[in-house]
């Protein structure tokens, strides 16, 4: 494919640039000052845009995406919502989740998303994995994951509690990427994460799990995942997300458990909106914000991506698969900089799904966000929906906008 010229486009230091994309080699060939570098045919003038690395998605859940009006309106606790999810389950079909899962991924590209890391479920309505079809959803996101090649990086991990090893073994057998988990809702949380660390290690495949999502400060599964991984040399990515109760607990705590989550290389993923959402609802005063805690992670140097999780289902009513309302919601509750905030959905994201760094800059993958925006802080708090996205140096989603006021 021919070169890709972008023309004028402002970079997020403030520079305008000329940007020339190399699609055979999905790189960025080339960045300079304006007219410096030779025009082709089919070039693009981005004159008052933004030019970003595209956002990854580090914790989405496809199979359960757009399921709220479906499966009920439940009070709003996560427990309700676990409970709401397994009921509709029982009826969940492979094509359902196909075409929810495709629909969804439509809004995550169209908003600039080009990876995504979404954890699916063994479906059953009660857990017990004995009679049914489990791996249905599992197979429509592979499916979905063939449709997509060339415009999105689609990483499936199996969601499970307490699953049995050869039911995660015909999962990674079908295609899976990696082994998801919540220890917290275990019998035996100890012994839930020493258990998917073994089979994973015994695939070659990493791990990502639901950890601590509660405001309780006892909660302990990043303490024994850390752990576990230190004694054990896990060698395969693990990834942290929620970590909620990190948030909770005395600031001397947090900066400890974080430099022992950072020792051992565990990448931590907030997820603002569900975890606002969900958590803190029995305590009316002085409410929680649910988040982990940023700051003592980010200080102790983890690897911090952020993740819109839920997409209009039991689990959150609302969300518009958009990083960068993940982003806006890290600067307004997380108290992070735009800057910050907007490298948890970017580098901080590509990171932890163990992808190669994008952005605009020689060198760097083409996968690239152009928002018609001036600055990082009007990107995030603006909404700016006019966009353009390209993955590996190929245009894949163009957003035009047309406001009428009278």
């Amino acid at each position: 494919m021919a070169p890709l010229l972008l023309r004028g486009a402002r970079l997020p230091d403030g520079d305008v640039r000329d940007v020339l994309l190399d699609p055979d080699s999905g790189l960025v060939a080339r960045v300079a000052p304006p007219g410096l570098l030779p025009s082709a045919p089919g070039g693009l003038d981005l004159t008052g845009h933004l030019l970003l690395p595209a956002p990854a998605e580090p914790h989405a859940h496809l199979d359960k995406a757009l399921t709220w009006d479906l499966a009920g309106a439940p009070p709003g606790d996560l427990p309700s919502a676990v409970a709401a999810w397994r009921a509709y389950a029982a009826r969940v079909t492979e094509e359902d989740v196909f075409r929810r899962a495709g629909r969804t991924v439509d809004e995550l590209c169209a908003n600039g998303v080009t990876a995504v890391r979404t954890h699916v479920d063994l479906l059953t309505a009660d857990g017990s994995y004995g009679d049914g079809d489990p791996l249905r959803g599992l197979r429509a996101l592979l499916r979905l994951r063939e449709r997509l090649r060339g415009r999105l990086r689609l990483q499936i991990a199996v969601l499970h509690v307490d699953a049995p090893d050869e039911l995660l073994h015909r999962a990674l057998d079908l295609g899976a990427d990696l082994l998801g988990g919540c220890p917290h809702l275990s019998a035996d949380p100890a012994a839930s994460v020493e258990r998917v660390l073994r089979v994973a290690a015994d695939r070659g495949v990493g791990v990502d799990l639901h950890a601590d999502e509660t405001l309780d400060p006892g909660a302990e599964d990043l303490r024994l995942l850390a752990r576990a991984v230190r004694e054990g040399g896990f060698v395969p990515g693990v990834t942290a997300s929620h970590c909620v109760s990190l948030g909770a607990v005395r600031p001397d705590e947090a900066a400890r458990t974080a430099k022992e989550v950072a020792a051992v290389g565990i990448g931590v993923v907030t997820l603002p909106l569900t975890n606002l959402y969900l958590q803190g609802r029995g305590r009316p005063s002085s409410t929680p914000r649910g988040l982990t805690a940023l700051r003592a992670l980010l200080d102790a140097g983890v690897t911090v991506a952020a993740g819109g999780d839920n997409v209009r289902d039991p689990f959150n009513p609302v969300g518009r698969a958009d990083p960068l309302e993940t982003a806006s919601l890290l600067v307004t509750a997380g108290h992070l900089s735009p800057d910050e905030a907007l490298d948890a959905v970017t580098a901080g994201a590509r990171a932890v799904l163990g992808l190669p760094a994008a952005g605009p800059y020689e060198g760097a993958v083409a996968d690239l966000l152009a928002v018609r925006a001036q600055s990082v802080s009007e990107a995030l708090g603006a909404s700016c929906p006019e966009r353009l996205v390209f993955a590996g140096g190929r245009l894949v989603s163009r957003t035009s906008v047309v406001r009428e006021l009278y």
